[in-house]
Parts: structure tokens; C-alpha cells; sequence
């Protein structure tokens, strides 16, 4: 039976005051037993396999830390979500096999790196395609509202379905785990997209939904509070994968569920974390390196460098991560106004992307000059 991507509530359907009140006592206790979860497991990770999970890892391209640092964010985010799971059924009488199954099988392709089992990035690419893929061709999960006509005669071909839907995946979910390299940055952009797509579907009275994505913010506020604006815990791997591929679900039925809503909305609304990977790729062929292995030239590292020459690497970390989300949100704000006009939404989505090649452009040669990278 074909899984629907349909949790609105009507406004006949909707909850009363008593049912509103207790959803929200459910929220205020998730919230608190969340801290919790996170402060145990920042205290106590570090004693999985041995240490295990401490990055000490202070030379590779993405680390700006100085001391060891747990990276079991992934850990507390996994056992927060399969509470919820569990708060979930008790409020509405459903399983939510679409989140139970992604969270678990993304958690698990980023925590055997994270416990150092030295996967090679290609093998870890495959096994992430191919959970992704029983998940979207067994649930399963389409993209039902497209602004492109002639895309959307090709996805009611099944293989090609299942193959956009894909690439949306993968490029959001390394996209996440590509920006996940300083305090707050890629948290912090996570909180900005989910709380766009809840007020979108509180609007549009899909209180059901707006429910798990309030408590997918009530996690990302805890994570927050312990890796901003110094860091207690990393979210390695396992959580960047796990938070990319929720994101991603989010988006889709969010997408799916508001026909009204144009799809570049929420292209736009992605475009950060989709297009750091596209053009990452890109730049690295060019340059006739290797597009799975990190370098030193991402946009969220060349501001860096800019940043922590006024003000210290230390501080550099945490600002640089504010620097880019308001720069980020200063980029979306005006779709907002917009988001069911698909004209103006497709129009701004290019633009972003030409206005985000010619910020990296003039950063590169600015960078360049100063720091010989």
C-alpha cells in the first residue's frame, strides 16, 4: 500500500484546547528529559569504546579545536528522537516508520565512522545510497508538487522518481555533514529551515506535523546549548547524517502537503546546503582534486580565516557561524513574502546561486592575497 505523505489536519479535524494543552505539556517534558539526554551524554560518551567517540583529531582540514571533543551529538540526538517516537504514538496512535527507519539507518552509516571503523568516504557513500533507496522505493517517498511541468511528467516514471528523490537526499545530507565543521553553523541554519517549515504548517493548520518538527527544533536547541558558542559535543558523522536526512523529509512533506506553496520555496530555503555540495564538486574537479575528501576552500572556511584575523580563532569559530546564517537569512527573508508566487521563487532561487558564486569569487581572491592558501 503506498505510503501518503498527508499528516494536515483540517480545521474540522482539529485538535480542541484540552488535546492542544496536552501536546504542549508533552513538548515541555520532551524538552526537559532532551537536556538531560545531552548533558549525560556529553559527560559520559567518552567512555564508549575506550574513547572512542573524542575527536582529537587537530590537524585535518575541518577541525578547529584544541582539545579533545566528544562526537556523540549523533548519540544523544537518537535517543531523543526515538523518545519522541515513542511520545508520538501515545498522542496519536501511529508509528512513523518514515522517520523511525531514516533516523536509525543514517545514525548508523555516520556512527560506524565516528567509532573510527576507518570506512573509505566512496563505501560509505554506497551505503548510504543504498539505505536511502529501500527506504524511498519500500515506503515510499515521492516529490508530488514540482513548478516544472516537464519534471513532472519524468517522476511519474518510477526509476526516475526514485532517483530525484535521491540526489535530493544525498545532496542535503552532505551538505550538512560538509558544513558541520565550526560551532553552531550548521545547527543553527537546521533551526532557521525548521522553524520556516513550522509556521508554514501551523498556517496551513497541520498541527499533527507541525508537532514533529517542533520537536525536531526542541533537539536542535539542545544540541545548541552544548556545542555553541564553545564545544561540549560535536554532532560527528552520525548526527550530521541523521539531521541532513531529517531536513530533507521535512521539507518533502512540507512540500507535498502545501500545494500551494511553490517548490523553489523550498529549493531556496535549501539552496545553502544544497549548493556548498554541487559546487564543491565542481570547484574540486577543476582543480583536479579529489570531490569525496575535504579541503580548505569552502566558503564557510574562507570566511573564517577573514574573521579569526580580527578576532582569534577561538572567537572566529562561533562568529563565523553567525556571520554566514545572517547572511543566509538575509538571502531567503524575501521569499517568505513570496513563497506562493513560483515566478518570483524561481527567479530568486538563480539568483541565489549566482549571488552565492560571485560572494565565494570575491572571498577566494581576497583570501588568496592575504593567507597563500
Amino acid at each position: 500500500m503506498e505510503y501518503i505523505y498527508l499528516r494536515q489536519i483540517t480545521k474540522e479535524q482539529k485538535p480542541d484546547m484540552g488535546t492542544e494543552s496536552i501536546e504542549a505539556s508533552f513538548l515541555s517534558i520532551f524538552a526537559l528529559i532532551t537536556f538531560f539526554i545531552f548533558l549525560l551524554t556529553a559527560k559520559f560518551s567518552h567512555k564508549i569504546k575506550n574513547g572512542a567517540l573524542l575527536d582529537t583529531n587537530y590537524s585535518k582540514p575541518q577541525a578547529f579545536h584544541y582539545s579533545p571533543v566528544t562526537r556523540s551529538g549523533g548519540v544523544a540526538c537518537i535517543i531523543s528522537l526515538s523518545i519522541f517516537f515513542g511520545i508520538y504514538y501515545l498522542l496519536y496512535s501511529k508509528i512513523l516508520f518514515d522517520y523511525i527507519f531514516l533516523s536509525y539507518s543514517m545514525f548508523l552509516v555516520g556512527f560506524l565512522d565516528d567509532l573510527r571503523f576507518n570506512i573509505k568516504p566512496f563505501k560509505r557513500l554506497l551505503l548510504m545510497i543504498f539505505f536511502l533507496s529501500c527506504i524511498i522505493i519500500f515506503l515510499p517517498i515521492k516529490i508530488t508538487n514540482i513548478d516544472i511541468p516537464f519534471l513532472t511528467s519524468l517522476t511519474n516514471n518510477e526509476m526516475f522518481s526514485v532517483l530525484f528523490v535521491l540526489l535530493c537526499f544525498l545532496f542535503i545530507v552532505n551538505g550538512a555533514n560538509l558544513i558541520d565543521g565550526f560551532n553552531g553553523l550548521l545547527v543553527i541554519n537546521l533551526i532557521i529551515i525548521n522553524l520556516v517549515l513550522v509556521y508554514i504548517n501551523l498556517n496551513s493548520a497541520n498541527t499533527e506535523f507541525s508537532l514533529i518538527l517542533i520537536s525536531q527544533t526542541i533537539i536542535l536547541l539542545s544540541i545548541l546549548l552544548f556545542n555553541f558558542p564553545s564545544a561540549k559535543i560535536f554532532l560527528g558523522d552520525s548526527g550530521a547524517y541523521l539531521l541532513g536526512s531529517l531536513i530533507a523529509l521535512n521539507t518533502i512533506i512540507t512540500n507535498n502537503i502545501n500545494p500551494n506553496i511553490s517548490s523553489f520555496f523550498f529549493c531556496i530555503l535549501l539552496f545553502y546546503l544544497f549548493f556548498e555540495v554541487f559546487f564543491s564538486f565542481f570547484r574540486k574537479l577543476l582543480l583536479k582534486k579529489s570531490p569525496i575528501h575535504p579541503d580548505k576552500e569552502h566558503l564557510h572556511m574562507l570566511t573564517f580565516y577573514n574573521i579569526s584575523q580580527k578576532y582569534g580563532s577561538i572567537k572566529g569559530n562561533f562568529l563565523n557561524s553567525v556571520f554566514i546564517n545572517i547572511i543566509y537569512l538575509f538571502l531567503i527573508l524575501p521569499s517568505l513574502f513570496f513563497y506562493d508566487d513560483p515566478t518570483f521563487s524561481r527567479y530568486w532561487f538563480f539568483s541565489l546561486l549566482i549571488i552565492y558564486f560571485l560572494i565565494y569569487l570575491k572571498i577566494y581572491r581576497l583570501t588568496k592575497k592575504k593567507f597563500n592558501i
